[in-house]
This record gives structure tokens, C-alpha cells and sequence, in this order.
């Protein structure tokens, strides 16, 4: 009878302890852990949004944002995969498992902070109005009764959209794939003025060394984040380790530098 009881028990215990590591498995955050398994870090990006991310003459994707990750996943011991993808799908292409990441001048706000983990802010940024330099607008008020375009499903299409007022002002508001088709259709004369990133608008006037000037007068201040699947706080964490590790020792103010001319970043400050 002893011996009996003895293997009931036994046999208990062994199915508490399996049932007990299936809701570990089914229950804790693997995040991270899946990352390194593959080894592989897949950076979900638009590819056409300079400095921050885009192809350069040997369509190679090169920006501030790639060297920052190529560093973080380095020291993470795992390889960067960049996977370009609709801007305007960016939620989609997260939360189906496509990307691990959304890592590509992502502006964080608060209706996106409801269904997405960011990182904390690592460089700050601003929404400003384009246009041509002969233009007679020289304030977002002089941009009444005319054409702005913005790119779909960005960050610009937030500040405009969310500026009521400013909105209903315009005469109309042209909807593009993405910031440089916006800005040549300024330079023929499609639109009056694009809505875009700071630093993208900076990039693009000095490269290309076209005629345009930022207004002074910005739409809105924001801040760029590194965004995950809600639930993936462990992946969320190690990046941001990592970023404060890089921040500690110089080398994001290095990367910094190599793109800006100086330390534009704000991680550990």
C-alpha cells in the first residue's frame, strides 16, 4: 500500500511540475528569449525616410536609426534583419509577428503608447511646414486656403489632422507613400508647403540642396521611441539596456555625431 501511495504521489508531482512549466511557458514573456533562439532581430522600417533610414546610391539602407540598432544587436549577439514595410500598416506588421520591432524615426503618442511598448524617447523632434524659399508663406496661419502634403499613416498626418483648426483652414490636404514624393510634388508645384519631420526636412534641403526653407513656427514637439508588441516587455527592456549602455560609454553620442554633427540624443539625460 506504501509503495502504492508512493507512485500516486510521485506521479502528482510530475504532472503539477509539467502543468506548472506549460503555464510558465504559455504565460511568461518569451520576448526576448525568441530573439536570441533565431538569432536574428528582425527592424521593421520605411526605407525612404532620411537620415533616420533609407537607401543610398548602392541601394543599401543606411541611416542614424541602422547604426544605432546595428550596435544595440551586436551587443545583443544576434543579427539585424531590416524589413522594409508600409509606413501606413507599420501596427499591422507588428502585431502579426512580421517585424520584432518599429525602429525608424517612430514619434511616440499617446494613442499609440494604448497599443504599443516604447522604448523611452531617445532623440527629441518636431513637425514643421515646408516650402519653397521664393514662397510668400512665412507662417503656419499664411498656409490658409492652401494645398499641404503629408505622407499617409505618419506622424505628420497626427499634427495635421490633429490641429483642428488648422486642418479645416487648408484648402486641401494631399495624402502621399511617403516624404519624398510629398516634397517633389513641392518642388513642381503640387502643394504649397509638406508637413514632415524636423530632421527629415533638414536632410532633404541639405542633400539635395533644393529651394526650400523649414517655417519657423513648428506644429508640434514630439519624441522618437523604439516600439514592441505590447506584451513583449523583456525585448522592450534588453534594447533599452543596451541604448543606456551606449549612452554611458559614448558611443551614442558618437553615432550621433557621425550623423549630426554633434550629440542630438537624450537617453540617460
Amino acid at each position: 500500500m506504501k509503495k502504492f501511495l508512493l507512485i500516486l504521489m510521485l506521479a502528482g508531482l510530475a504532472v503539477a511540475t509539467i502543468g506548472a512549466a506549460g503555464v510558465k511557458e504559455q504565460g511568461g514573456d518569451q520576448s526576448l528569449q525568441k530573439v536570441l533562439d533565431k538569432g536574428v532581430f528582425v527592424l521593421g522600417l520605411d526605407d525612404s525616410f532620411p537620415p533616420m533610414g533609407y537607401r543610398n546610391e548602392n541601394n543599401e539602407i543606411v541611416g542614424f536609426d541602422i547604426d544605432l540598432a546595428k550596435e544595440v544587436t551586436k551587443r545583443m549577439g544576434v543579427t539585424l534583419k531590416l524589413q522594409p514595410i508600409d509606413w501606413n500598416a507599420k501596427e499591422q506588421e507588428l502585431n502579426t509577428g512580421n517585424i520584432d520591432c518599429i525602429w525608424n524615426g517612430f514619434t511616440m503618442t499617446e494613442e499609440r503608447k494604448q497599443v504599443i511598448n516604447f522604448t523611452d524617447p531617445y532623440v527629441n523632434n518636431a513637425q514643421v511646414a515646408v516650402v519653397k524659399a521664393g514662397s510668400p508663406v512665412k507662417t503656419l496661419a499664411d498656409l490658409a486656403g492652401k494645398k499641404v502634403g503629408i505622407q499617409a499613416g505618419s506622424s505628420a498626418s497626427d499634427a495635421v489632422y490633429g490641429n483642428e483648426a488648422f486642418a479645416k483652414s487648408l484648402k486641401e490636404i494631399v495624402e502621399v507613400k511617403d516624404n519624398l514624393t510629398a516634397l517633389m510634388d513641392l518642388e513642381i508645384g503640387g502643394v504649397d508647403a509638406v508637413v514632415l519631420d524636423l530632421f527629415v526636412a533638414n536632410d532633404n534641403i541639405k542633400r539635395s540642396g533644393k529651394d526650400f526653407k523649414i517655417l519657423a513656427e513648428s506644429l508640434s514637439a514630439e519624441e522618437y521611441g523604439i516600439g514592441f508588441r505590447k506584451n513583449d516587455q523583456a525585448l522592450r527592456d534588453e534594447v533599452q539596456k543596451q541604448l543606456l549602455a551606449m549612452a554611458a560609454d559614448g558611443t551614442l553620442a558618437k553615432i550621433s555625431t557621425d550623423w549630426f554633427g554633434g550629440d542630438i540624443t537624450v537617453v540617460g539625460k
